[in-house]
């Protein structure tokens, strides 16, 4: 296991709000606006070739961005996990992870019906 920030490190990118509590603990930030949302696969490719572990997504960009997500997170070691932001939970962590379990074991363990 990693022991310090240069060995693992891990970033967030969202609106201000979503990523600020990430800053104050050490992890980089990337605030995303309406301005610059069009720059986000760039900056999670940038993230994935500086070889960074873990990128708290928030979700609703998670969901706009679904299909480079799924490319990023199939073929690079860099994790993209989605958080919700300050209105709450939009479900895309559930879902992600439903689809990350299905495409490990072949089918939907969590479908219980």
């Amino acid at each position: 296991m990693a022991t310090n920030k240069r060995e693992a490190p891990m970033a967030a990118v969202g609106a201000y709000d979503s990523v600020l509590p990430f800053q104050a603990i050490g992890v980089e930030t990337v605030v995303i606006n309406a301005e610059n949302q069009d720059s986000l696969p760039g900056i999670i490719a940038k993230f994935a070739r500086d070889q960074y572990a873990v990128l708290f997504l928030e979700e609703s960009l998670f969901a706009d961005f679904r299909s480079e997500v799924d490319g990023i997170n199939e073929t690079e070691a860099l994790s993209v996990i989605p958080i919700p932001n300050q209105g709450g939970s939009l479900g895309v962590g559930v879902d992600s992870i439903r689809r990350s379990a299905e495409r490990a074991v072949g089918m939907d363990i969590f479908n219980v019906g």
